[in-house]
């Protein structure tokens, strides 16, 4: 009998930002199972999982996720639960089944990052697994049956997933309930499906919105879309595409589908925190709760009463909003930088109900949006251009260790002023002005601009975040700040 921490420590495959995140060749059956085991123990412990009860599972379409997912079931067995299997559907829409019934659920997925990783993201009867959860469940003594699995932790007992529960009708009906058959009507969209697992779904929701969907970019091999750090390959794809046919817009997510990108009809992506300021307007939220790293435009924007700050991670967003709506702000809602919505509280506007769903969403910030954008004649440029002008860049340097990553930000951090004018930080912005350790190193220059440095907590890489007031100035400063930054590697 072990401790989940020590399962962590012993595999290497341990809690991210948003979930267990591990190489696939760490993720064995045996751990994978031993992390079930450790999530429904500590479920029981809290009363949220009894023998009987339904835990609902979903995975995205990595090669290595039909494999962990049935890992997963073996542990319900094990527990004497029944597992409901919800297919390969988006995040979203695992949740808003499983919230709605009131039971756990798991989503098997590495999001964005390559399909040489994968993960496990837990989710309690009501709402996301938080950090407080996650510390409490790694001290959960796990023990398996040896005649289980291999030596090489094959699982070897026999498993069979249940038939598909389904779960993608009442994901689509969500959208359609709210803004209406003819919302998007008129409109030309393209759909980059990639390998996102909510690829078909997401077509659906257009055409039951009234729009025409146009699929693109199909692969039957996993394609690592990172909203956030968008890659070259895939902004090329999308103005290639724009310049080829007249779409009004193009969509797509990452390999979960709880995170959006839209691009205009130019082929140019917007930022998820731009979608996420347009979004909470359009839901007319009075608080909003968004990491440090997110677009300041959203407190120069006005409209939200109450703005919280959290650490990057969805389960801080979650905390915060949900501190906001116990303190009475209602509607009350958080967004990350990576384009991820979550509505902590139900929204009703003109007759028409939207529930809660307390998870990242990506389906919802682009739909606020597009509607948005029909009162500037479905320009999604002119939309943007109301918003106070302040821009947001980021970039990674990959394949850097955490623990390198980590170690350089500490002396930045003991030594602020002169690192930084060492990084040539201060020689492009002005002197340091401000530092935010909310997350990472947050650093604000005399010319209000803003280089933010954090350690990604789901792979082996740094993150590097720019603010400016024009677009040009912000990618010149992540030109400036990768650059300078590549010196630490070594």
């Amino acid at each position: 009998m072990a401790k989940i921490k020590d399962w962590m420590t012993e595999s290497g495959v341990a809690f991210g930002t948003s979930g267990a995140r591990g190489l696939v060749t760490a993720m064995t059956d045996k751990v994978c199972c031993a992390y079930t085991v450790g999530f429904l123990r500590y479920l029981q412990k809290i009363g949220e999982f009894k023998t009987g009860q339904g835990v609902a599972i979903a995975g995205d379409l990595r090669p290595s996720s039909p494999r962990i997912l049935k890992a997963c079931a073996a542990a319900i067995e094990l527990m004497g639960g029944q597992t409901i299997f919800c297919g390969y559907v988006p995040t979203p829409a695992l949740c808003n089944f499983a919230f709605a019934e009131g039971v756990p659920s798991l989503m098997v997925t590495g999001s964005h990052i390559p399909a040489d990783r994968n993960g496990i993201k837990f989710n309690r009867a009501r709402g996301e697994f938080l950090k407080s959860d996650e510390i409490a469940m790694r001290e959960e003594d796990v023990s398996l049956p040896a005649k289980w699995f291999d030596d090489e932790g094959h699982l070897i007992h026999p498993i069979t997933l249940p038939d598909i529960t389904n779960v993608s009708t009442a994901f689509v009906e969500r959208y359609r309930n709210f803004f209406g058959k003819e919302a998007l009507r008129g409109l030309k969209l393209g759909i980059y499906q990639h390998s996102a697992v909510g690829r078909d779904m997401l077509v659906d929701i257009v055409k039951a919105l009234g729009g025409e969907a146009i699929p693109l970019g199909r692969s039957e091999t996993f394609v690592p879309v990172d909203t956030e750090a968008v890659r070259k390959e895939d902004s090329d794809l999308a103005q290639q595409w724009a310049q080829s046919e007249r779409y009004d817009a193009i969509l797509t997510t990452d390999g979960d589908s709880d995170r959006p990108l839209l691009a205009d009809h130019q082929g140019v992506w917007l930022r998820g925190d731009i979608l996420g300021i347009l979004a909470a307007q359009f839901l007319q939220a009075k608080s909003v709760a968004t990491p440090v790293s997110s677009n300041t435009a959203l407190e120069k924007a006005g409209f939200a009463n109450t703005v919280r700050r959290t650490k990057i991670g969805s389960p801080y967003v979650v905390s915060a909003m949900t501190e906001a709506l116990a303190d009475g702000n209602e509607p009350s809602v958080g967004y990350e930088a990576n384009g991820g919505f979550l509505l902590a509280s139900a929204i009703s506007r003109d007759g028409k109900h939207l529930p809660a769903l307390p998870t990242r969403d990506s389906v919802l910030p682009m739909l606020c949006t597009l509607v948005a954008a029909r009162d500037y004649g479905d320009d999604l440029k002119k939309l943007i251009k109301t918003l106070p002008p302040r821009f947001t860049l980021s970039d990674r340097l990959a394949e850097m260790p955490t623990i390198q990553s980590k170690t350089k930000l500490e002396e930045l951090r003991k030594a602020p002023h002169t690192e930084a004018e060492k990084l040539g930080f201060t020689q492009a912005c002005g002197a340091l002005q401000a530092i935010d350790e909310t997350d990472g190193l947050r650093m604000t220059f005399a010319s209000n601009e803003v280089l933010h440095l954090r350690p990604s907590g789901n792979a082996p890489e740094l993150r590097l975040y720019v603010e400016a007031a024009s677009e040009p100035r912000a990618q010149e400063l992540l030109r400036i700040g990768m650059k300078n930054i590549e010196a630490w590697r070594s």
